[in-house]
């Protein structure tokens, strides 16, 4: 039986010695971390192996087993060495082939995941490149759409702002050159530059406002109000459009309670639904506004008598500059308002939908209360 105190020896020395190879192939490995992760592995599996040699060299110094016993233990040591090594190569090989697959994978035109199966890691990897690649190409279809809609907003609005500019010149020049003297017609010019810079007016700042929604600046100043009051101020502020147009304007909120909001915001994207609505009513039609709260959850709806919205537009409705085929009139406005009451709603973290029902259209809008 070997000694306590000759057990403490060898301990001591190959540990002196394993410290000694480790440090080597901690600076191999720091010399090679560019290269192979096979290339590596190896490197790992010969440290190991040349650990355990200078772990049996050292028992052979100290004269504890033989010179046939040392031989074989080297022997047995250096083969099993050589199958790890081995070993080693061939999973540096496949993580190298499995690595491989998925950079080309990453660089074809659409991302898919390889269709082999990975280690564990490069598996997870590959997950979430996927994950990445779908929320960039979700990303990259937005940002096509929102082109899309600038594209539209531009044109719609270089249009719509031609046509009163193009009267508003003509009338000034009429005036100017006295074309016109009579006091009645003068009077009715001045009246339509007044209404006419009014709607420019109007339309420059439904451009501010959204964009300010699309720039993430609108700042909410939220206050505690009554639904009622709100639904209340809507109609009150819209009814002298549906008076001249004889369109019958309803206000009912069933189900009273407060809501936390910007009262001017939200009650500009409730303005804003309503009057879209009465535009697109038919003089002997009815607007009907409702406002309830109920489970927190404060909900407006808006219901008109337009005729319905065709099911391909419905998508569309609240894109900046849609208007639809039925809605492309002069005096139709830029087709901002529905966007811009999107926009109002999403920034109270509420929702806004509509749907066909009944002799029209309905908005209906969710807020938390």
């Amino acid at each position: 039986m070997i000694p306590f105190a000759d057990l403490l020896l060898v301990a001591l020395y190959a540990t002196l010695a394993a410290v000694t190879v480790a440090a080597v192939a901690l600076v191999l490995l720091y010399l090679l971390r560019g290269r192979s992760v096979a290339t590596q592995l190896v490197v790992v599996s010969a440290a190991t192996v040349l650990a355990t040699i200078c772990g049996i060299l050292v028992i052979s110094f100290l004269m504890l087993i033989n010179d046939h016993d040392r031989s074989v233990v080297l022997a047995v040591v250096a083969s099993a060495g050589l199958v790890a090594m081995a070993v080693s190569l061939l999973l540096g090989r496949r993580l190298v082939a499995a690595n491989r697959a998925l950079v080309e994978a990453v660089r074809a035109d659409r991302f898919r995941p390889p269709a082999g199966r990975l280690p564990a890691e490069l598996a997870e990897l590959s997950r979430e490149l996927d994950a990445a690649y779908a929320r960039l190409a979700a990303a990259h279809e937005r940002e096509q759409a929102l082109e899309a809609s600038r594209r539209e907003l531009v044109a719609w609005v270089s249009h719509d702002l031609r046509t009163p500019l193009a009267g508003l010149r003509a009338m000034a020049e009429a005036l100017e050159d006295e074309v016109v003297d009579d006091a009645e017609t003068v009077h009715r010019y001045h009246s339509r530059i007044r209404v006419e810079a009014e709607r420019l007016t109007g339309m420059v700042d439904d451009l501010f406002e959204l964009s300010r929604i699309h720039a993430g600046a609108l700042r909410l100043t939220r206050s505690r109000v009554g639904l009622a009051d709100l639904v209340a101020e809507t109609v009150a502020g819209t009814e002298a459009l549906a008076r001249a147009k004889g369109v019958r304007l309803t206000g009912d909120v069933r189900a009273a309670g407060p809501v936390q909001v910007d009262t001017g915001e939200l009650g500009r994207a409730l303005r804003n639904l309503v009057v879209n609505a009465i535009r697109h009513t038919p003089g002997d039609g009815t607007v009907e506004i409702v406002g309830e709260v109920r489970d927190g959850r404060a909900r407006v709806t808006v219901a008109d008598a337009c005729g319905g919205i065709p099911e391909d537009d419905l998508p569309r409705v609240f894109d900046v500059a849609f208007r639809g085929e039925a809605a492309r009139s002069p005096g139709g406005g830029a087709g901002l308002g529905l966007a811009i009451a999107r926009g109002i709603i999403e920034a109270h973290a509420g929702e806004i939908d509509v749907a066909n029902s009944g002799p029209g259209c309905r908005f209906e809008v969710i807020l938390p209360a």
